[in-house]
């Protein structure tokens, strides 16, 4: 198993490709930083939950993109080019001068709309692939300790999404095994209900164990170390980030 990254190597290098992306703004480039992070996430992908991340950050840039060029073929300003249909125009009000819906649709205007789309889809994709990568409880274990208690709060706030989806996924499959046919809403939400509670009691009375909140003294277990090679990959990011924001 490859040894995971130091959390904040992931993240910054995710604001800084995505700083890096806006400031080329070339859809071309931002498809070839996708691929390589989506090649990243495929070589260090580790079976945890937050793995499903990535794929979900796809999911979602698709879809903004579908809209954004829907949006865009609909609605806008009239860009001049290239002709590839026509469609209806619906006559707006004359206090909303240069905006119509409808008309000739030019290449240049649906160009326009794909290039936005994607730029909009990798910044997703980039922040997606960091959280795929990095689950909020390592990310905690870095965090500095005058915000430690905000940020043990947004963890298990943020946790609790993924952690109710995996637990309907496993209740689906144990009625399965037991040969329910129909299985909806009502026959899982009393048993997750139930898992749910018991992971809050589990929690509290592991917090409680531990002594969470008698000392302001903050101890750590096995701290995560920051490696050369997080150096180096930290470097690689800013020098081609600063390559983009440059040209």
């Amino acid at each position: 198993m490859n040894k995971p990254l130091h959390p904040l190597t992931l993240w910054i290098s995710a604001i800084l490709l995505a700083i890096g992306v806006v400031a080329l703004d070339n859809a071309w480039i931002a498809l070839a930083i996708v691929g390589a992070v989506a090649f990243l996430v495929y070589m260090r992908r580790d079976g945890s939950p937050w793995e499903r991340s990535f794929i979900l950050s796809l999911r979602i840039g698709a879809i903004i993109l579908a809209i954004r060029t829907i949006v865009g073929i609909l609605i806008g300003v009239p860009i001049p080019g290239t002709i590839l249909f026509r469609l209806p125009i619906l006559e707006l009000p004359s206090w909303m001068p240069g905006i119509r819906i409808g008309g000739a649709v030019t290449l240049e205007r649906l160009s326009s709309s794909l290039h936005e789309g994607v730029i909009i889809a990798t910044m997703i994709a980039l922040f997606g692939a960091a959280t795929s990568l990095t689950s909020p409880h390592k990310l905690l274990r870095v965090t500095p300790s005058f915000i430690y208690e905000i940020g043990i709060t947004l963890v298990i706030a943020t946790s609790l999404f993924p952690q109710l989806a995996m637990s309907a996924r496993r209740i689906r499959t144990a009625q399965k095994l037991r040969g329910m046919q129909n299985i909806h809403i009502r026959s899982i939400a009393i048993p997750l209900l139930e898992e749910s509670l018991s992971r809050s009691l589990q929690l509290a009375a592991a917090m409680d164990a531990r002594g969470y909140g008698i000392s302001r003294k903050r101890s750590r277990y096995r701290p995560v170390q920051w490696l050369m090679r997080d150096n180096v990959i930290v470097a690689l990011t800013v020098a081609t980030s600063a390559v983009m924001v440059v040209r």
